[in-house]
């Protein structure tokens, strides 16, 4: 029974997390041992699984909880030392720059992907949750473990410094014409 539940949200959802953690970890090979590490967690604690949100929502929320542990693994081998990684004001920092993928993408996708990295953490969840994964405001509030009112907060203070970003960037670029 708990086999077919487990491949069943791995069918349906791999994709989607994958992706998620793709754009937090800047690295496609990370983002899949991540991605195992989700589904892992997920089979040790389906049983526990309430059902207050949905099944996507609780997979983002452990998704999360494992890109966070990646990070603060990193933080801690960087520093040699135990210190606190504060998600909210922190950047994530990735060992590589981008997703093999962000060769491809258009120019205005890069500038967005380069400006949402030099948002906080905390920033950066709610702009990928909410824009690229599509959760509402009430999911992302259940991801993050958050208000539906820190979430709106967030996102406008996110939506704020990408705008800042980007049109310092189009200022900075020569006009063509």
């Amino acid at each position: 029974m708990k086999e077919s539940i487990f491949h069943r949200l791995y069918d349906y959802y791999h994709q989607d997390v994958f992706q998620f953690l793709v754009y937090l970890v800047k690295d496609r090979l990370v983002a899949e041992d991540l991605s195992h590490e989700v589904y892992v967690r997920v089979l040790k604690s389906y049983d526990r699984f309430q059902g207050k949100s949905s099944e996507k929502t609780w997979l983002f929320a452990i998704a999360k909880n494992v890109a966070i542990d990646y990070f603060r693994k990193n933080s801690v081998r960087a520093s040699r030392s135990l210190q606190f990684f504060d998600w909210e004001k922190e950047q994530l920092v990735s060992p590589t720059k981008s997703p093999e993928a962000f060769t491809e993408l258009n120019d205005e996708l890069k500038q967005l992907l380069e400006a949402l990295e030099k948002c906080t953490g905390d920033q950066q969840m709610v702009i990928i949750l909410r824009y690229f994964q599509e959760l509402s405001i009430a999911e992302t509030a259940a991801v993050l473990n958050w208000t539906e009112g820190k979430v709106k907060t967030t996102q406008y203070r996110a939506i704020k410094q990408l705008r800042e970003l980007l049109s310092h960037h189009k200022e900075a670029k020569p006009h063509e014409s």
